[in-house]
């Protein structure tokens, strides 16, 4: 019996070979797991999109003047008369709802990120001067910052500073909500809307883009999402307005302006507002744009107004501004050596 049983345990025994194969088979690594949540994205994503809460068609009186915005007739068609006398149609100038959505290539859901509010100036289109000659979604870009861009047709390719509807009462709140949204659907995934809906708002304004940031300021509704605002030379009045948003936000969100000789006096104005205040502020370019910095910066003669969203500062001052954010930058993955 104790032969039979050492014979046996001998024949179920494993043979080297066997035991060195299990171990092996033990050892070897679980494949990676697929990475969780929404990726940053590999290419950047542009639209020109129609929105519900745009800056025109505006159907309501201009403020400080009891006088409806669209004042002037000509058998159907209404127009408005701009501050130079001109007449500037509805259905021309005053009539196109499309935003401009901008997400850079890397934009990562997962990091603190931004949403860009651009105000362009007069004279001017989403396509031939936001995207082509101002080349601002390329500056977004190449900020590094993790940065959603969105930015509104005001007045179609006209000599006026009209903010239409960023003139009533909460409709910047509007705005930005519906941004979210637009944003959402262009990254392609419902569960980075939370992100969007969370994100602070750095106001961007360009020369007649002023009077847009001013009452969005003063009675957009959404004060609190509001990080920061940059003037390219775009102080040309309502000085009252960014002082006041700038007391109730002193500690909370910084102010940049930076001018030529077309701003200088508004900006001295606006200057000695914050001063009664007593809010500091700096007349030299910030090491960086942290709650609390109220900075101005003069630039040049009044040459440089045309092309100063590409020089004046810097080359591509946009870029520049938006990198002195702090806490937003977009994860760069290294390359692999080859």
């Amino acid at each position: 019996m104790k032969r039979r049983a050492l014979l046996l345990g001998a024949l179920l025994m494993p043979t080297a070979a066997h035991a060195r194969t299990t171990k092996q088979a033990a050892k070897k690594p679980a494949p990676p797991r697929p990475p969780s949540g929404p990726q940053p994205l590999k290419e950047a994503k542009t639209q020109l999109i129609a929105f519900n809460a745009s800056a025109f068609p505006y159907r309501g009186n201009t403020p400080g003047i009891n006088k409806p915005f669209l004042d002037a007739r000509d058998g159907k068609r209404r127009g408005h008369t701009t501050l130079r006398g001109d007449v500037c149609w509805e259905d021309t100038t005053y009539s196109d709802r499309r935003s401009l959505l901008f997400l850079p290539a890397g934009y990562n859901p997962q990091l603190p990120a931004l949403i860009v509010l651009y105000l362009h100036g007069q004279g001017a289109t989403l396509e031939r001067d936001v995207l082509m000659r101002q080349a601002v979604t390329r500056q977004v870009a190449e900020s590094g910052q993790n940065v959603a861009l969105v930015a509104p047709q005001l007045a179609f390719d006209a000599a006026d500073s009209s903010a239409g509807n960023f003139w009533r009462p909460g409709h910047f709140a509007t705005y930005i909500d519906e941004a979210a949204e637009r944003l959402m659907r262009l990254y392609g995934d419902r569960r980075v809307g939370p992100s969007f809906n969370a994100a602070s708002v750095v106001i961007v304004a360009y020369s007649g883009g002023y009077l847009s940031a001013a009452y969005a300021l003063e009675r957009g509704g959404a004060t609190h999402r509001i990080k920061g605002v940059i003037l390219m030379d775009a102080l040309y009045g309502d000085e009252d307005k960014f002082a006041a948003w700038a007391a109730s936000r002193r500690r909370l969100a910084f102010l940049f302006s930076a001018y030529t000789d077309s701003t200088r006096e508004e900006n001295a104005t606006l200057q000695g507002l914050l001063a009664k205040r007593r809010i500091p502020y700096t007349v030299k370019l910030p090491a960086s744009l942290t709650p609390g910095t109220m900075a101005f910066v003069a630039t040049g003669g009044l040459d440089m107004h045309g092309d100063f969203m590409t020089r004046a500062w810097a080359q591509d001052p946009l870029k520049s501004a938006l990198a002195m954010i702090p806490g937003y930058p977009r994860m760069v993955r290294a390359k692999k050596a080859v």
